[in-house]
């Protein structure tokens, strides 16, 4: 995996290791050149500080790996880079969201998630293109928590499921990607 460190937690590339993942985390200046010439199975866009609309170099290489067609998993300020990546709006919330116990619902399951959270700019889930389906929400303020694009292996959190010592009911986000590294790597060897 090639994880783009914005701000990263230490335990962010930790969960991965103990999936099985080799973890290069890379400077947030890494050009799309330098990326690939690390060959990952997936691309990794971490948490960090700042303002979604400020980034358009993190932004533009995350065009180029959308459209390489890697496997894409971003937390946080990853997610709100994911939006802006597929061409659509991020808005400064009146009031962020921080700290343990933020309860989250997947919509895909219907389940709600305890989650910690650490942000103040979230995706405009109203302004979300075809194909890209809303995939989480905040139980405070239905604001947005997570996106994912239909048939590829492309999808982000708002939330922080690395978080330790807790609470730890998003951890299959990890699995999830690196699923989606495996059925990558299955289909290229089918080619």
């Amino acid at each position: 995996v090639a994880a783009v460190d914005l701000g990263v937690k230490g335990m962010t590339p930790h969960r991965m290791a103990e999936r099985g993942c080799r973890v290069h985390v890379v400077p947030s200046t890494i050009t799309f050149e330098e990326l690939t010439a690390l060959n990952p199975d997936g691309v990794f866009l971490s948490n960090g500080p700042g303002d979604p609309e400020q980034a358009d170099p993190e932004v533009e290489l995350l065009r180029k790996v959308l459209d390489a067609g890697y496997p894409f998993f971003g937390i946080c300020f990853g997610n709100q880079l994911l939006g802006r990546a597929l061409g659509f709006g991020t808005y400064k919330l009146k009031f962020g969201h921080r700290g343990i116990n933020q309860p989250v619902k997947d919509l895909t399951t219907g389940k709600v998630e305890i989650t910690s959270m650490n942000h103040g700019f979230t995706v405009d889930s109203e302004t979300l293109p075809a194909g890209v389906i809303e995939t989480h929400v905040s139980l405070f303020d239905g604001t947005n928590c997570g996106i994912r694009v239909e048939g590829k292996p492309v999808f982000s959190v708002q939330h922080h499921p690395e978080a330790s010592p807790g609470p730890q009911d998003s951890f299959y986000l990890f699995e999830r990607f690196v699923g989606s590294m495996r059925d990558g790597a299955r289909r290229e060897s089918q080619d």
